[in-house]
């Protein structure tokens, strides 16, 4: 046996230091390999809407109720299962509402119970006891396995009739309905895929990044609202504009402050001070606040003070970076006071404000003394947020810029390609890349961004972070040009569009997306991409499933600001054992009404694939790591019983 192999065995054998414990763990891990795989749940562009969010995290897209009527089917009715699933989603809520109505809670209780026990051994199946054991509780763990074992047989029916009365005469059915719909949500999805873009327009972004981080297995690939962040949690000046315009913009200033920690009074004061007796109605906030008749003038005047801190230090970075040639996006120099317009590519447009006190006409990218210090003051503010922090390097350690995983790629955006569709070329600091090599540079470069030393490198990095937000090539981003600016000033909507690069236009292209197949290494029969980024128009007929199925968009407008636009509240992925599923959600009206009403979020469902044969864990990525687990473990226990290695028991 070659010396490195015996070096590797004698390691392993202290983690299995005996013939029986190696023979064991072979035993356990082939076993696992024949159990059906877990549910993967894909959600994408969730911008901060919180509550809906949080809602399909708990039900699975479906998945959930989906269960309760494979194990009841006309046992309940319709009604009785919605109470079950509300209950399953909602659990002290539910309660305290059926208390308040004066039902018999003892009864009640004892009903549901053997309800969740029933739905809990179905959600279980395809899982070890050893995992399922993890799921529980660990004050009800002995109970919830005592209660899920077979109560059927007629011996044991007093012993079960015994717990379950003891359960309720103590006071702990509530504890116990609570344990058993923690492990039902905990196992009905086995991984969540979050596709990217968490955080902006939405007012929840830091209450989804806590539940993140309290999920019990999950990935992440980055979208561009989210890298914003992550630069200007590295302080990027330019970076922690644009989340103060975007903050200011949809009314989330609360989430800087509240949230994170963040003290906004510098801008608030430069807002007040400057733009006090300005022009403001170009800047109105959108907000449900203002049908509440709010006064948001003060909110609007940081927005515009934001977005002239954002041109400004755009249009430095813009002159500091001729390589990324966004020279389209240095306007301000372009704009004409005493006619008030501003020339575009060489078109002259009206502009609908330009009354902008801080800026030096002759001078006008840079920052007066007070918004130099505003900006310092801010930044200081954004790295020694601790909480900013936390869920930063979470988001980096979960995440990736693209992954590939069971035979699909998940990416957020796009991949570059020119209108050939061959990859496209993009030079990162003097070095060439496309396809999966530039996703591996443009991956690494986010991490550099935020972990790495100070020096050059790390400047080169952070400044790429907003290039990625907006760069025409950026695979976050995927589109010509950001029109923030046109959006902002000019009333003609033909300058606002944002026309997207030809990866958007040879999606139903089968040679484009075998050649992207190809490059990442995924089967031509069963692969797929799924991708957010690009909310697709469901009202207007466009569809979600590109080149046959093997490309999935589902961005459908999670976020309120999209859907007037979509016609939906997004899409939704789920991948099990007999299949894939896309599920297209209505729009959710609150947690309150969900508890209150029963009312779920009403999704149709499309089948993508059906398998004939069950997919087993032995099918996915980490089945093919146990296989490999136990080829290990076998050569182990060779050398055991050929005396190379000693037992350590």
């Amino acid at each position: 046996m070659d010396k490195n192999d015996l070096r590797y065995l004698e390691a392993l054998s202290y983690q299995y230091p005996s013939i029986a414990k190696a023979s064991t763990e072979v035993i356990n891990l082939t076993s696992i390999l024949h159990l059906p795989k877990g549910t993967e749940h894909f959600i994408s562009d969730v911008h901060g809407e919180y509550e809906q969010f949080a809602h399909i995290l708990k039900n699975g897209s479906g998945s959930v109720r989906s269960k309760i009527d494979l194990e009841f089917g006309f046992e309940l009715s319709r009604e009785d299962k919605t109470e079950l699933a509300t209950l399953i989603y909602y659990p002290q809520e539910k309660m305290a509402l059926v208390e308040e109505s004066g039902t018999d809670m003892n009864e009640w209780y004892r009903m549901q119970l053997l309800r969740l026990i029933r739905v809990a051994r179905r959600v279980s199946v395809k899982y070890t006891r050893s995992k399922v054991r993890k799921a529980i509780s660990a004050d009800f763990r002995y109970l919830v396995e005592e209660l899920m074992t077979d109560n059927d047989i007629p011996d044991k029916a007093g012993y079960y009739e015994g717990i379950l009365e003891a359960i309720i005469k103590t006071g702990q059915a509530r504890t116990c309905i609570m344990a058993f719909s923690a492990m039902i949500i905990r196992l009905t999805v086995d991984h969540l895929h979050l596709i990217g873009d968490i955080y902006d327009r939405g007012p929840g972004p830091h209450f989804i990044m806590e539940d993140l981080m309290h999920y019990h297995s999950l990935d992440i690939q980055w979208g561009n609202h989210d890298i914003i962040w992550v630069g200007a949690a590295c302080g990027h000046p330019l970076c922690v504009a644009t989340v103060l315009r975007l903050s200011a913009r949809y009314a989330n200033l609360d989430i800087l402050e509240d949230g994170y920690g963040i003290n906004l009074i510098p801008l608030m004061r430069l807002a007040i001070d400057e733009y006090g007796d300005c022009d403001w109605h170009a800047f109105t906030v959108k907000s449900s606040a203002n049908a509440l008749g709010e006064d948001l003038t003060l909110d609007a005047r940081m927005h515009k003070a934001a977005a002239i801190l954002q041109f400004k230090l755009e249009g430095q970075w813009v002159m500091r970076h001729p390589e990324y040639e966004m020279e389209h996006r240095l306007l301000l120099d372009k704009i004409d006071y005493e006619k008030k317009t501003v020339t575009v590519d060489g078109v002259v447009w009206p502009m609908e404000d330009v009354d902008f006190p801080t800026v030096d006409r002759d001078n006008p990218y840079e920052l007066t003394v007070r918004e130099q210090l505003v900006i310092d003051q801010i930044c200081f503010a954004f790295k020694n947020s601790e909480k900013l922090q936390r869920h930063i390097r979470f988001l980096l350690n979960k995440g990736s810029l693209y992954l590939k995983v069971n035979g699909n790629l998940l990416y957020h955006a796009c991949i570059p390609v020119d209108p050939d569709g061959s990859f496209h070329t993009m030079v990162l600091d003097g070095v060439p890349y496309k396809g999966k090599a530039l996703m591996d540079a443009v991956d690494s470069y986010i991490r550099k961004a935020y972990f790495g030393n100070e020096g050059a490198e790390k400047d080169y990095a952070t400044d790429l972070i907003y290039y990625l937000w907006s760069g025409e090539w950026s695979p976050l981003f995927g589109k010509e040009r950001m029109t923030t600016f046109e959006r902002q000033f000019i009333l003609d909507k033909t300058t606002h569009e944002e026309p997207k690069i030809p990866y958007y236009k040879l999606i139903e292209n089968e040679e484009m997306v075998h050649r992207i197949f190809d490059e990442f290494g995924l089967d031509w029969e069963h692969g797929k991409i799924v991708s957010g980024h690009v909310p697709v128009k469901r009202k207007k007929g466009e569809s979600p499933i590109k080149c046959g199925g093997k490309l999935l968009i589902i961005d459908g407008g999670f976020s309120r600001a999209y859907q007037s636009t979509t016609g939906i509240a997004g899409y939704t992925l789920t991948y099990n054992s007999h299949g894939m599923k896309l599920v297209e959600h209505e729009p959710f009206t609150s947690t309150e009404d969900a508890i209150r009403t029963g009312t779920d979020i009403h999704s149709e469902t499309t089948l993508i694939d059906r398998f004939e044969d069950r997919v087993t864990v032995g099918d996915t990525d980490n089945g093919q790591k146990l296989k490999q687990n136990i080829i290990d473990l076998m050569y182990l226990l060779q050398a055991y019983r050929g005396g190379e290695i000693p037992e350590r028991e």
